[in-house]
């Protein structure tokens, strides 16, 4: 006798009758897309990989203290000149592990597919704090540290030295660092030596003022990308069969014949360690108001000997923090894969003596790595005074291999006294030259 609080059985409902999700008809734009039927660039974006991320986070210094290994001090500095960090306490010194053999940065580049980025360059959150607050485990005091201007900080308490080791989203932790080697005094001398040989027309605000004990040592933040990619360019190339002169005396003109042919190349090539600036404020070269070009001339830097990061190699230095994402420099990186394709086909087309007229090009990037890395570079600046807030000039000092430029203000009415006086130099060279042969 069955329970009479028990409800009947609903009757068996037929699977494919009336009302079944089978027998109702899909909504506008819900089936799949073909992704054949998209446009190319659409099509490209939709099935490209993810990008693969290589984790090299520090995890042993999360909390902020870096200790020596036979003491356990935290009070811990770079040692200039080397890539050692040495122990003030007990004067025990240890190297960082190179980044390049430690996660094999340097290998397999050929092969790269889609897009590898390493952790310290992960896209930056928009809301990430810049200042990093640590407990002191050896007082229970707070020590804050604020990433826009510095990566260490000591407990006014205990003197124990916290650094920001931990990959926050804020950009201000990169997978490594290129340590200095050249020393201040060293950069101090590099920098007097270049303003000397350009003193003459130097402005003299600028000489009254010149302090080159003032340079700052500075990690720049960078991208360092490796690729593998392939180029097509297509033009015309003209090879100069003739050439002759119509005309008489001021009238006379040159006139040139040539053969003209269409060329085209393609050429498959890797790139190995190409930095571009992540700093938004050093990536613009905007020579009306700054000359941040010149940071570029002191390239190249031996980004091989790079370590993982630790943040007491910044100890006395100061930073800038990096602040584009990879998809903000991807633009940057096609213009300069570009630029390199060009210079790899120009030794084939050394027989156009007229030249080539590159009309078309097309750039496959097939795979890249990105690492984000601090470089070291001296860094000396002069503003001058101006229309439009004047103009920013800086002397720089490559701090690993010493190389040197810079942007002096100079006196134009110097220069011009100057063109001047070559010009009637070289006239009067001329009359006499004139003068003799008749």
């Amino acid at each position: 006798m069955s329970d009479p609080k028990t409800p009947p059985p609903l009757p068996a409902q037929p699977v494919n009758g009336p009302g079944s999700p089978q027998d109702v008809p899909p909504l506008p734009g819900s089936l799949p897309i073909d992704p054949a039927t998209l446009p190319d660039a659409i099509r490209e974006e939709l099935e490209a990989p993810d990008p693969v991320a290589i984790d090299t986070a520090a995890a042993e210094l999360s909390d902020g203290l870096n200790r020596c290994p036979k003491c356990g001090s935290t009070d811990i500095r770079h040692k200039l000149g080397t890539d050692l960090l040495v122990c003030l306490y007990c004067r025990n010194e240890w190297d960082g592990a190179r980044v390049e053999e430690l996660f094999g940065f340097g290998e397999g580049i050929d092969q790269l597919k889609g897009t590898v980025i390493a952790s310290g360059a992960r896209d930056i959150a928009a809301d990430a704090a810049v200042l990093m607050t640590f407990k002191c485990t050896g007082c229970g005091a707070e020590v804050t540290v604020n990433t826009e201007s510095a990566m260490t900080a000591r407990c006014h308490w205990c003197r124990h030295v916290f650094g920001v080791n931990e990959q926050v989203a804020n950009g201000a932790v990169p997978d490594a660092v290129l340590p200095f080697h050249i020393k201040k005094d060293d950069a101090v001398a590099r920098i007097r030596q270049f303003v000397d040989k350009r003193r003459l027309f130097a402005l003299k605000e600028f000489k009254e003022q010149f302090t080159p004990e003032n340079v700052v040592g500075v990690y720049l933040p960078y991208m360092i990308v490796d690729g593998n990619a392939s180029a097509d360019v297509a033009g015309k190339g003209e090879i100069k069969t003739r050439q002759y002169t119509r005309g008489t005396d001021n009238n006379k003109k040159t006139y040139y014949d040539a053969d003209i042919y269409r060329v085209q190349r393609h050429v498959d090539f890797t790139v190995d360690d190409l930095p571009l600036e992540s700093s938004t404020e050093r990536g613009n070269l905007d020579v009306r108001v700054n000359t941040n070009n010149i940071i570029n001339t002191i390239l190249p830097f031996d980004t091989k000997n790079a370590v993982k990061w630790n943040a007491s190699y910044l100890s006395g230095f100061t930073s800038e923090k990096r602040n584009s994402n990879v998809d903000h420099l991807q633009p940057r990186l096609e213009d300069q894969l570009l630029s390199i394709a060009r210079a790899k086909v120009e030794a084939s087309v050394r027989r156009y003596d007229r030249g080539v007229r590159w009309e078309r090009e097309k750039l496959d990037v097939h795979g890249t790595r990105w690492v984000s890395m601090y470089l070291p570079v001296w860094l000396y600046s002069y503003h001058q005074p101006g229309a439009k807030g004047g103009m920013l000039h800086y002397i720089a000092v490559n701090g690993r291999t010493g190389e040197t430029m810079g942007s002096v203000p100079v006196q134009q009415w110097k220069l011009l006294l100057a063109a001047l006086t070559v010009g009637t130099i070289l006239e009067t060279i001329a009359i006499a030259i004139l003068a003799g042969s008749s």
